[in-house]
């Protein structure tokens, strides 16, 4: 696809408003998901720390 501007580029022909949309959503779930794996990895962590040192 060629545009002759970025507003046609934006606009996406009648599209850009479902288009970045879904983008946008898209982005933020990964961004949400790493951030949740993160967090569970570090809690898994601090529980495994201190199983240990309970048993030892």
């Amino acid at each position: 696809m060629r545009w002759e501007s970025w507003a046609q580029f934006w606009h996406m022909g009648g599209y850009g408003l479902f288009v970045w949309g879904s983008m946008g959503v898209t982005a933020l779930c990964l961004v949400l998901e790493v951030w949740l794996a993160r967090q569970a990895h570090r809690q898994a962590l601090a529980l495994a720390r201190t199983e240990a040192q309970e048993a030892a």
